[in-house]
């Protein structure tokens, strides 16, 4: 992916410098000397990222950003100010630019900064393609950068022409029930019913009704009759999820609508043939329940024609940024604000966090602070303290902490967390509030 690169800097010597040493790293770059002139040239051309110097005549930078995020929200922007004037990067940051750099600056540092960009350029790209070629359009939106999650879509293409029932495992939130939509419509019965139903949240004689419908008089209250859900999806999908809450009665049943494609009303004498495909979806291990005798094996087999793992958000790392991505454009759009990014901490908050509620977790934390955010990016303030209470340390060879440092740190955490009260945060520790002194003093 190559970028348009326009410069605002009315430094001559420096302009030619960055435009010669840009352009030799292969981008196309056009440079300017004042603000103006740079706001006409968006106007007229689309560039990829802005360079701009903070200070320049006409307008300055932090001016130019604005009009820019406001105008022209796709362009990423690079904020140049002076050797300690770091207030003003920060001013910058907050105000929707993606990065800073001080003078003098290092041509590699400015390099690395190019190619960060440009890898969340070529994300948000890949994305669109993603769901184009899985033929989703937007009521779909399936994310996957991760290695895991590619596998997952190899899986879902090599079933593309085939109706086999598949089971999905994985944790609760991780994105089963959005992976048998991407199967249904992306399969041969997609123009046919997709039709959903959690077995977890239903009494085995409630569940049985709305899977096989009942015939008027059934049962108190059962005044007319009632088409069920096995019926209405006929020739199409039906997708159950927690199946293996599934009493072993039901599960009886269902084996018989698998094995000879038809089943009686919840108090029918008159066989209804039916074609379904099934996808079911599980947290537990169904292995185990198999073994133990409380989920029938001969269903198990008809059910896992092709079995596909869900991995949970934090063995996917590479999925944490582009879902942050679409979930801060949908939940922006909702409540029509103009939110264009995150704010740097916030976002290696999120990439740090283990998201125990997967997905689900993740669209939450990212709707709650797009509620409360009021800048034009998503700053750590907006997000929940838990995440920083819990964030996950990453380490690296350049990045080694003592133990000194690592308690003085999470001891700041957790008095965070409270409020500064050093009472509650030193009991939280099982420590005295003398030890919790002498840690933060260190």
């Amino acid at each position: 992916m190559s970028l348009n690169i326009l410069i605002a800097e009315d430094e001559e010597i420096t302009l030619k410098h960055l435009k010669y040493a840009l352009e030799s790293d292969g981008y196309a770059v056009t440079g300017v000397n004042n603000g103006i002139d740079a706001f006409n040239k968006l106007e007229k051309e689309e560039f990829d990222i802005l360079i701009a110097d903070i200070k320049m005549p006409g307008m300055d930078g932090i001016t130019l950003l604005g009009k820019v995020k406001e105008s022209y929200p796709g362009t990423d922007v690079i904020i140049v100010t002076g050797f300690g004037s770091i207030e003003s990067a920060v001013e910058a940051m907050k105000k929707g630019a993606s990065d800073y750099l001080t003078k003098p600056f290092n041509l590699d540092e400015l390099g690395l900064k190019i190619k960060k960009i440009q890898e969340k350029k070529s994300l948000q790209k890949e994305n669109i393609a993603l769901k184009v070629s899985l033929g989703i359009g937007r009521d779909y939106p399936f994310i996957a950068k991760s290695k895991v999650m590619k596998r997952v879509i190899e899986i879902i293409n090599s079933i593309m022409n085939s109706g086999c029932n598949v089971l999905l495992t994985g944790e609760s939130g991780a994105g089963k029930g959005l992976v048998a939509k991407l199967i249904h419509y992306t399969g041969p019965r997609k123009e046919k019913p997709f039709l959903a139903v959690n077995c977890a949240i239903f009494t085995e004689e409630l569940l049985a009704s709305e899977l096989f419908g009942h015939e008027r008089g059934a049962f108190t209250g059962a005044v007319v009759a009632k088409q069920g859900l096995i019926e209405i999806a006929n020739s199409g999908t039906l997708f159950l999820d927690e199946i293996a809450e599934m009493s072993t009665s039901l599960q009886a049943k269902l084996l018989k609508v698998i094995e000879d494609k038809e089943f009686l009303r919840v108090g029918g004498t008159r066989s209804i043939k039916v074609d379904v495909r099934f996808i079911t979806a599980t947290n537990q291990n169904i292995n185990t329940l198999v073994s133990d005798g409380k989920f029938r094996e001969d269903l198990f087999y008809r059910l896992n024609v092709m079995d596909i793992h869900i991995p949970p958000l934090r063995e996917r790392r590479g999925d944490i940024l582009p879902l942050s991505i679409h979930f801060l454009e949908k939940h922006s759009k909702k409540i029509n604000k103009k939110i264009s990014d995150f704010n740097k901490e916030a976002m290696d908050m999120l990439m740090s966090y283990n998201f125990p509620g997967n997905v689900r977790e993740l669209e939450n934390i990212i709707e709650r602070a797009v509620i409360l955010e009021k800048t034009s990016l998503i700053q750590p303030e907006s997000l929940p303290q838990s995440i920083k209470l819990f964030q996950v340390e990453t380490i690296t060879s350049k990045k080694i902490k003592t133990i000194d440092e690592l308690n003085k740190e999470y001891a700041e955490k957790v008095l965070e967390f409270v409020e500064d009260n050093k009472s509650k945060a030193a009991d939280l520790l099982g420590i005295s509030r003398t030890s919790l002194w002498r840690i933060l003093k260190k």
